[in-house]
């Protein structure tokens, strides 16, 4: 069966919004049983995808034990489909520590962050990541007795890590069979925007079932493709203008490599103007003082000629380099325009509105 591929944003949110699949899904990650989960406020958030892209929703979900006793614990959620600053990813995890609506009492409600990475983490093999925290003394012996304490845990969480690219269709456990609707192994030959399941390894799950069914709802939903093919023309956008960024600073580099051979050609050139310089010298003395003298103003102006060599070469490249980001930069408000409004186009792009009219006009 074809069901839509949910590494796009669109249909993961729709995936999401189902609570027993959110259940399902943070269930497996979390190895808890989740028997509640809350949306949090401004749940949903897209970054720029001036250069990236991460969506995130903040859960509030209430796990059981297995004395039945069950708690409350802060899942932040985020899920990239390109390599992404981890710069990007502590800001989020910033904002939920300094946002009062987290702390119950005196203490911060237990945190757990949760990546759904669409690319791999340098050469880590594991699909799946936990990174969990423990403490311990100065002998690096762990400390169990009176933990976990609400202090401690108000002040560290855990991680869980998931590298779609590593998932391999292997379905060994329940978080494989849960994942498992993220391998991209699976994509449709045809259609990216669609993977190939085979709904039999799932008919005895009806919790895979009802997942199962949503992607396959979404499929088939012409609004839900169309914002798809919008996720496509970003990010296609993006790759483009990276492609290029990639070659110009090839480029440059070149030129400072060329540019950096002549500094020594050069230095050795005033090397040897020295050396025959000091030969002059030796072989007349009276006029010794007035010809060091001479060579010094020499080599003074020779350096400033160097030097405002260099700086017309880097004025130009500058301006160059100016010229063609002001290009490129048009190219993507005529593009973005013609999807969106002018507000729209201005926030994904990082510029005012004012820019992107005076971009559309010239």
């Amino acid at each position: 069966m074809k069901v839509a591929n949910p590494i796009y944003d669109v249909v993961f949110k729709y995936l999401m919004e189902d609570e027993r699949i959110a259940r399902t899904i943070l269930s497996a990650l979390l190895k808890k049983d989740v028997v509640r989960v809350e949306v949090r406020p401004h749940e949903y958030s897209n970054d720029e995808r001036d250069s990236l892209s991460v969506f995130r929703i903040d859960f509030g979900a209430t796990v059981r034990d297995g004395d039945g006793v069950e708690s409350l614990t802060l899942v932040e959620l985020q899920k990239t489909w390109v390599e992404t600053e981890t710069l990007r990813f502590r800001q989020y995890l910033g904002v939920q520590y300094r946002s009062p609506k987290n702390m119950r009492g005196d203490y911060a409600v237990p945190m757990v962050a949760i990546y759904l990475l669409g690319h791999k983490v340098g050469a880590i093999e594991e699909p799946v990541l936990y990174v969990s925290h423990d403490c311990r003394d100065y002998y690096e012996r762990r400390v169990e007795k009176g933990l976990p304490d609400p202090f401690v845990e108000s002040l560290t969480h855990d991680s869980i890590i998931v590298q779609i690219p590593r998932l391999h269709g292997q379905i060994n456990n329940r978080l494989d069979k849960v994942l498992s609707i993220f391998d991209q192994s699976r994509r449709d030959c045809d259609d990216e925007q669609l993977l190939s399941i085979d709904e039999r390894a799932y008919s005895d799950d009806s919790d895979m079932e009802r997942i199962l069914h949503r992607l396959t709802m979404a499929a088939a939903d012409a609004d839900m493709r169309h914002r798809m093919d919008v996720e496509d023309e970003y990010f296609s956008i993006i790759e483009k203008r990276d492609t290029e960024i990639l070659m110009k600073d090839k480029q440059l580099a070149e030129k400072n490599v060329q540019l950096a051979e002549k500094n020594v050609q050069l230095a050795e050139k005033n090397v040897q103007l020295e050396k025959q310089t000091e030969q002059l010298a030796e072989k007349t003395e009276q006029l010794a003082e007035k010809t060091e003298q001479l060579a010094e103003k020499n080599v003074q102006l020779a350096e400033k000629n160097v030097q405002l060599e260099k700086q017309t070469e880097q004025l130009a490249e500058q301006s160059e380099k100016l010229q063609q980001q002001q290009a490129i930069l048009r190219k993507s408000v005529l593009a973005l325009k013609a999807a969106m409004p002018s507000e729209q186009v201005a926030a994904t792009l990082g510029i005012t509105v004012d820019e992107v009219e005076r971009l559309s006009e010239n």
